[in-house]
């Protein structure tokens, strides 16, 4: 114990065992939603479903573990769901790409951001993309998961007069959905931190009584095998050079970087690791923690592995330092033997997750610059056409793009950074060759 304390850093932290279990079980508890939705949408993808669950589940534990370990860090990964979400609907399903070759971009882009983080390139591309901007990525991608929710859900269907309508608020597993939003809802106004999780679990034992959910034959059982997924990564890096690939290893980088960087400051003022000068104690080392993280997952078999800022949650109730972390990873391991859950965590009860994650996604919708027009209108077409083209790399494209142009003729050409220069060209070049 005392090596812990010492390791750790209890006494200077203010903290002690007790807390920093107690904070790493809730963290656990609010994210472990992911253990079962993410497999479940890269199903989706033609991805194996039990090879997908211990590659997601490995991936967050490793991941947790290192963060906890390596950078002393409060905070849970696991892969993230925008990402997840940008990996089986736009680029499996929408451009066309076969899920080997994009868990080659995947493990592309977590190589980038290890080098992005282990030098001063970092700062250098959080100050080049605009705040707004930034904000604008997060609310899109909202819209577009909670679209793909709805959609999953039979809320809304496809219309052959007005492209998309209202499903049949009458069929029982729509209306096993619609409970799964109102569940969901409710436990989050009662103040519950682990509301997703809550009401995933009540949408399933529902959807198990009225008979729309098959019960599951076992609750524990060995891990399935990885064997379809490991590895693949690997195999098919030559096939991602591309302008098609490149803008989806943009895209995954993109968003795992930023969602990393907001996550990183957000539970690290919580934590009181928030320096004067703005940065991030051991923000270094969670970044890198992260970056090795995707790379590991990707080769495992899954989705960008980022930073979870459900962490939060843990982080209220006492978690200050890495101990936390590893808590979390240790009960992902333990999660790996109940993979016979999958079964019961049909589209009916991942859809309502993925609403309410969009919704939450949306609140970034507040900080955007709405009266400058060189920054409202570009924010608007990242945030719209994302849902609207089924792609969140061609909406933030389009969103990059224009904003680029507007400050031109705005005359504010020396307040657009390089970097968003270099960007806007290869978006040029990857519409006209599409």
């Amino acid at each position: 114990m005392e090596f812990l304390s010492n390791y750790f850093k209890f006494k200077e932290k203010e903290t002690n065992f007790k807390s920093e279990t107690i904070g790493g079980i809730t963290t656990f508890l609010t994210m472990a939603y992911a253990l079962f939705l993410i497999p479940s949408v890269l199903a989706e993808a033609g991805m194996p479903q039990g090879s997908v669950f211990v590659a997601t589940g490995l991936a967050a534990a490793l991941g947790t573990l290192i963060m906890g370990i390596f950078a002393n860090f409060p905070m849970g990964l696991a892969p993230g769901v925008g990402l997840n979400a940008f990996f089986a609907y736009s680029v499996c399903l929408g451009m066309g790409i076969k899920w080997e070759i994009a868990l080659s971009g995947v493990l592309a882009s977590g190589i980038i951001f290890l080098i992005i983080s282990a030098t001063g390139l970092r700062e250098m591309i959080i100050k080049a993309i605009p705040t707004n901007l930034k904000f604008a990525v997060s609310a899109g991608i909202g819209l577009f998961i909670a679209f793909i929710g709805l959609k999953n859900a039979g809320i809304v269907v496809a219309n052959s007069a007005t492209f998309v309508g209202l499903g049949d608020l009458t069929d029982p597993t729509v209306l096993l959905s619609i409970f799964g939003v109102i569940a969901i809802s409710i436990f989050m106004v009662r103040g519950s931190k682990i509301a997703i999780f809550l009401g995933m679990g009540l949408t399933a034992i529902v959807g198990m009584i009225t008979g729309l959910i098959d019960i599951p034959t076992s609750v524990i059982s060995m891990p399935p095998s990885m064997a379809p997924t490991f590895g693949a990564a690997i195999k098919n890096l030559g096939n991602i050079f591309n302008p098609e690939m490149i803008l989806v290893i943009f895209t995954f980088l993109f968003m795992d970087f930023f969602d990393t960087a907001g996550t990183l400051v957000a539970v690290g003022s919580k934590v009181g690791l928030l320096k004067k000068d703005g940065s991030i104690e051991n923000g270094s080392k969670a970044l890198l923690a992260d970056s090795i993280a995707t790379c590991i997952g990707s080769i495992l078999g899954t989705t960008n592995t980022t930073s979870y800022v459900e962490s939060l949650s843990g982080a209220s109730v006492g978690a200050k330092t890495g101990f936390s972390s590893v808590v979390v990873g240790g009960l992902f391991l333990v999660s790996l033997f109940f993979s016979p859950l999958l079964t019961v965590i049909t589209s009916a009860v991942t859809a309502p997750a993925l609403i309410i994650v969009g919704s939450l996604m949306c609140s970034s919708l507040k900080e955007i610059e709405w009266e400058r027009s060189e920054i409202a209108i570009p924010s608007f077409l990242t945030i719209l056409l994302m849902p609207l083209t089924y792609s969140i790399g061609e909406g933030i494209a389009c969103g990059f793009l224009t904003y680029v142009i507007l400050m031109i003729f705005k005359g504010k050409t020396k307040k657009v950074h390089p970097v968003m220069y270099v960007l806007a060209l290869l978006f040029v070049i990857y519409f006209a060759i599409r």
